[in-house]
């Protein structure tokens, strides 16, 4: 690897000393590669949905600043419990207290939106503002298709998430752990992953967070494609750092939200919460917690380099209280998610929450109710980055290629249903009602005859025939439907381009990385 300074180029790798025959060879597949579109990100020009009125949103506030002030975070992580000290809080062996106002005002830093940048530079994404960015599924030790059925997953199960993830329109990013290869060694499948995610995608990717050195890892990787200094002043990589609720940031976290803040890379600063276990039962109690969380985490991060860009994240989920086992799709959820868009558009940073997520075992009914009780509070009530939001089932245990398929064809149908039924002259249809008149039909209408192909959404695999044919075609359901369709798509794909140099420079820094250390699998 080279620490010379790179200048980008078209297919979003950088220029490296290539010989001649790499770039011809990289030109020769620019030439024959299949293009995959993609949907812009979705721009919201519908009313936002919000739950809280400005006296709720004041009262959540001035609580959150009293657990700060009064209870405390504990910081498990000797460096940062130096760091808030030097900056001036009250530090009593890990617990952080903080004066009023001082994370909030730490904060101001942090940018309202920002841009990250895919290999493919035509996927860059702005994240923040009036839009929603859709990132798949993300962390599931589970794989579930309607042949295997529920498994462990592998490496080749990654690879193939990245690559239909690739191929549908509708999700503007790769993610990061789309399921969890446990046939790789555990501190070697971050660079498999972030390998995968470069080189059989280029949409905007997410990064390793199990380790600082595994965060480091996926940093240094980002410098062989994009360059030491692009990379140190844009965002290539975003990263989820959970909050270990309640009121803890453990050292694992702390680690890797350190190096990706210090390499100002983009990460998403996330309370992760079953409300009734790791915060209060009621959405107010459950919002008070989590905007303290997210405030000093976020406030953390501008002490490390004012201005790294980073998101307000919130998960919450609800739980059975007989069981204790998490539900999803419930209201209160809904109602957190919703409220906590309003409460970080008030400290004018992104946000993160949502997705389509279900407790169900497999792509069946509940799947669906579940995720789109989910996906359509947190669209309206403008969320920014969207993480799981396809690929999601058993509560987060499980991805599935089926479930990728049917929960993207509903992201589609957000960003159409976002975007406003239209006002201009094609969309009042004033030249059709003229034409037709009463009685008739409009069929045959020069206006529909211009607009037939793109009128009504198709869902892709939505069965709109009549009993009799689709009993003749054999009686399929949706789980059966989405599973032909994912392996036709797996049949039909082709990798997108990349420079020759570049793979080579990345496959020797993971074959070099690998080889330094012994399998570990605990």
């Amino acid at each position: 690897m080279t620490n010379e300074q790179d200048t980008p180029t078209s297919d979003g790798g950088a220029r490296r000393g290539r010989s001649k025959s790499g770039g011809a060879a990289s030109r020769r597949a620019s030439r024959t590669a299949a293009v995959h579109t993609s949907l812009p990100v979705l721009q919201r020009n519908l009313p936002l949905m919000e739950v809280l009125s400005p006296e709720g949103l004041e009262t959540i506030e001035a609580n959150a600043e009293t657990i700060l002030q009064e209870i405390g975070i504990e910081f498990r992580d000797e460096e940062a419990l130096e760091i808030w000290k030097e900056a001036g809080a009250d530090v009593q062996g890990q617990r952080v207290r903080f004066e009023k106002g001082m994370c909030r005002q730490l904060c101001q830093t942090l940018p309202s939106e920002f841009e990250q940048f895919a290999r493919n530079r035509d996927r860059n994404v702005m994240i923040g503002g009036n839009r929603t960015v859709f990132a798949p599924v993300y962390g599931p030790p589970f794989y579930r298709d309607y042949e295997t059925g529920r498994r462990y997953a592998t490496i080749n199960d990654f690879e193939n998430l990245v690559k239909l993830v690739y191929m549908l329109p509708a999700l503007h990013h790769s993610g990061g752990t789309v399921c969890e290869p446990v046939d790789v060694p555990v501190n070697k499948r971050h660079l498999d992953m972030v390998y995968a995610h470069l080189r059989w995608s280029d949409k905007p990717i997410m990064g390793s967070v199990t380790a600082p050195e595994r965060a480091q890892d996926t940093v240094d990787m980002l410098k062989i494609v994009f360059g030491d200094e692009f990379v140190d002043q844009n965002a290539c990589s975003i990263s989820l750092i959970n909050a270990n609720s309640p009121l803890v940031f453990d050292d694992t976290m702390l680690g890797a939200l350190k190096v990706y803040a210090r390499n100002n890379q983009a990460c998403i600063v996330s309370p992760f919460i079953i409300a009734g276990a790791m915060s209060p039962v009621t959405p107010m109690g459950t919002m008070t917690q989590a905007l303290a969380e997210a405030l000093s985490g976020l406030a953390f991060t501008q002490l490390l380099r004012p201005g790294s860009p980073m998101v307000f994240g919130t998960f919450a989920a609800s739980m059975s209280m007989q069981t204790g086992a998490p539900t999803f799709g419930t209201p209160e959820p809904a109602m957190v998610i919703m409220g906590m868009a309003q409460l970080a558009r008030r400290l004018g940073v992104p946000f993160r929450s949502g997705g389509s997520l279900c407790a169900s075992k497999t792509p069946d009914a509940q799947a669906a109710y579940e995720s789109l009780n989910t996906l359509y509070p947190a669209v309206c009530g403008g969320v920014n980055f969207m993480l799981h939001a396809a690929g999601w089932l058993e509560g987060g245990l499980v991805s599935s290629p089926e479930k990728l398929i049917l929960d993207a064809d509903n992201l589609h149908m957000m960003q159409i249903m976002q975007g406003g039924p239209g006002v201009d002259e094609n969309a009042q249809a004033m030249d059709a009602l003229r034409e037709v008149g009463p009685g008739s039909h409009f069929l045959g209408s020069a206006h529909t005859q211009r607009n037939f192909e793109t009128a009504f959404y198709k869902s892709t695999y939505a069965d709109s025939n009549s009993f009799e044919q689709w009993e003749a075609e054999g009686s399929r359901d949706a789980y059966q439907r989405a599973n032909d369709i994912f392996k036709k798509m797996l049949a039909t794909y082709q990798a997108p381009t990349i420079d020759p140099a570049i793979d080579e420079a990345l496959c020797a820094y993971v074959a070099e990385k690998k080889g330094s250390q012994p399998d570990l699998n605990f």
